[in-house]
């Protein structure tokens, strides 16, 4: 259920369809209106009659200019997903799949064509004895969907325009590495959380899969739950981002009797896996994408060393919280205090380690990316509270410099980032 929810987000059909149910059930309820207080609502001043050649012109006229501009908003999409795709790289293009504002606008013209559509059939001229009918509450409120979507419209395009622009596009990125984040090294545990678990008892069993693909999301609460309803002590075998294949271990068994079968459903509804990896709680992929967007301003083909400069500025506001945090929880106990699930997320020190490589391995050719690294490093160093990790950022710095120096740069420029660097280590102490 989890993995077909997590797919209708990103997706351009879910909300489309939930409006397109909507719009008939309001036609069909309209009309049923219109055909029971025909009298009451023409004495209305403001629902005027209509002939039913006017009221089947104007729902005419209304879906087919709605269908026609939703094809185009689509197209139009459709255009900016490749550029984005080929520009910033294709791990990105959900970013624009899950927009809320792009799924509400195609909801919008086609839930309105859908509508119209519906309502059209009803409207009836006088016929072989039969008299006319048209549903004045339904064209009229035809026309007031219509005024709306042209809001719409205007709305698509400024939004549209606003979402190729690659500050706007990093900061989605940005958003998401926050919430990574935030979920998985919060800054406060609640309770039945635990950083330090106590040692644990040999293996004596485990649970595997039953499909192949990345892992998506682990529901912890889900695996606390079954692991207390059957008595077990669980470890994850696999966290978000990892890729599976049918029948891989998911959770180990610690000490104690085999589980079930109805453990083992339990335990299996616990994992969302699917096809790609997702940022939701995979906070490795949420720091890849914002990487690759570093990374691919360097390219030579776009050479744009002022988007990793903004890149690694907008690392800080999710790095620096990160590295002045306590380590990730790594436990789950009941309410007895009894330890049940045992886990492990991605530490600050290999998520740092891996946007310091990036930047080492790609961005030695521009001064400014390398003293934007070195900038980076002093704010992290200044937040950071392990031992370990400040000596990972001595070393990274090190090596770092070592490899700039060996890329031949200008004198001028080597003497100052020299300088900068020896003030960085000083400030690592």
């Amino acid at each position: 259920m989890r993995s077909w929810v997590l797919a209708a987000r990103g997706s351009f059909w879910f909300l489309p369809a939930v409006f397109g149910l909507v719009a008939a059930a309001v036609a069909e309820g309209l009309v049923a209106t219109d055909h029971v207080f025909a009298g009451p609502i023409s004495d209305i001043a403001f629902f005027s009659e209509m002939s039913a050649d006017a009221g089947r012109s104007i729902l005419t006229t209304i879906g087919t200019s709605m269908l026609t501009v939703a094809g185009t908003s689509f197209s139009i999409t459709i255009s900016v997903l490749a550029t984005t795709s080929s520009t910033y790289g294709p791990r990105l293009v959900r970013n624009f799949m899950a927009d809320r504002a792009n799924q509400f606008v195609l909801a919008m013209f086609t839930s309105t064509f859908v509508y119209c559509l519906l309502v059209l059939p009803s409207v009836r001229t006088e016929l072989a004895g039969r008299a006319a009918f048209v549903p004045t509450l339904g064209v009229h409120l035809a026309v007031l969907i219509a005024v709306v979507d042209a809001g719409v419209l205007v709305y698509f395009i400024h939004h549209i325009a606003a979402s190729v622009q690659i500050t706007t596009l990093q900061r989605r990125v940005q958003r998401d590495l926050i919430r990574a984040v935030d979920r998985t090294h919060p800054a406060a545990l609640g309770s039945g959380w635990t950083r330090t678990p106590a040692d644990a008892p040999p293996v004596t069993g485990g649970i595997a899969g039953t499909r192949t693909g990345y892992v998506q999301q682990v529901d912890l609460d889900g695996l606390l739950e079954a692991a207390v309803r059957h008595d077990l002590l669980l470890e994850t075998a696999v966290m978000p981002g990892d890729h599976v294949l049918e029948h891989d271990r998911l959770v180990a068994v610690l000490g104690g009797s085999e589980p079930t079968d109805a453990a083992a459903r339990a335990v299996r509804s616990a994992f969302v896996i699917g096809v790609e990896r997702t940022p939701e709680q995979d906070v490795r992929f949420a720091l890849q994408q914002l990487i690759e967007v570093a990374v691919r301003g360097l390219a030579s083909g776009s050479n744009d060393p002022y988007t990793t400069a903004s890149a690694l500025d907008l690392a800080r506001a999710a790095l620096v919280p990160l590295v002045a945090r306590e380590a990730g929880p790594r436990g789950r106990i009941d309410d007895q205090g009894v330890l049940r699930l045992r886990f492990r997320w991605p530490s600050a020190e290999s998520l740092v380690a891996t946007m310091l490589d990036s930047l080492r391995q790609y961005g030695l050719g521009h001064p400014s990316v390398v003293g934007g690294t070195l900038d980076l490093v002093a704010r992290l160093g200044a937040a950071a509270r392990s031992a370990p990790l400040r000596a990972m950022l001595r070393r990274k710095t090190s090596e770092l410099m070592s490899a700039y120096e060996r890329s031949a740069p200008d004198t001028a420029d080597l003497a100052g980032m020299r300088e900068r660097a020896g003030a960085v280590l000083d400030g690592l102490g």
